[in-house]
């Protein structure tokens, strides 16, 4: 019940602000929004440490409310991931910011995303690398991210329907491979496709996880950095190997 009340107050929050900020000065509603989109970065993301200019760049230019269902419009800049259909979510902005910038991709690269999800992942890293291929296991939500990337002019990111387990060999080797859904294993396709020297951003656990940030270095991981999170699992192919 605290939940739920709680939930419904940070509705009216981000709803009320909204409306103060088009009253005071911002004459429309992406205004607002460009607003809200500005204090997320300088609260959520600077404030928490990331320091990569491209990243910021990047979570202060795309629209994060275009993203989330009509009705969670309103909290589309708050501190925490939001739920878009298919038992599946939006994850919060600052775990965003932090596993994009975990790649280091300095300005350029080809990027790997398993698990699209509404996209907004994917339009991050599209804003920062040369070229974005993310995979996304859910029909309806491969279409509506790609659909909606298209809208908004995004011509470096493909997006392909199917199972990331086997990731999508015949674009490999990339620079940085991403994946926001937990996973009880490494898959192996994920290691063979990321070139040396590429980075692997995953969160790796069951109920306990944690954000694993990986190089590759002679062919083999080495573990940079971890982080205790919780993601929505994955699904497909990756549960065949759960009990290894």
């Amino acid at each position: 019940m605290f939940f739920l009340l709680h939930k419904a107050r940070v509705f009216f929050v981000a709803a009320a602000l909204i409306a103060v900020l088009a009253s005071a000065g911002c004459s429309s509603g992406d205004e607002a929004y460009a607003a809200l989109r500005n204090r997320m970065v300088r609260t959520q993301v600077i404030a928490r440490g990331i320091e990569d200019d491209d990243v910021i760049w990047a979570m202060m230019t795309v629209p994060r409310h275009l993203f989330v269902a009509k009705k969670h419009m309103g909290l589309a800049y708050i501190d925490s991931p939001l739920p878009i259909g298919h038992d599946q979510t939006i994850s919060q902005p600052y775990i965003v910011a932090l596993m994009t910038a975990s790649l280091t991709l300095g300005g350029g690269g080809r990027v790997l995303e398993i698990g699209t999800g509404s996209g907004y992942q994917a339009a991050v890293l599209a804003e920062i690398a040369d070229t974005v291929f993310t995979i996304e296991i859910v029909q309806p939500l491969a279409e509506r991210a790609a659909a909606l990337l298209d809208s908004l002019g995004f011509d470096n990111i493909f997006v392909r329907y199917g199972d990331g387990y086997v990731a999508w060999p015949e674009e490999a080797p990339y620079d940085g491979v991403i994946f926001p859904a937990a996973s009880p294993v490494i898959p192996q396709p994920l290691i063979d496709q990321l070139r040396e020297g590429g980075r692997l951003v995953i969160p790796v656990g069951e109920r306990m996880q944690k954000l694993q940030i990986l190089e590759k270095q002679g062919g083999e991981l080495r573990r940079l950095f971890t982080l205790p999170v919780r993601f929505v699992p994955m699904t497909g192919k990756v549960l065949d190997f759960k009990d290894e």
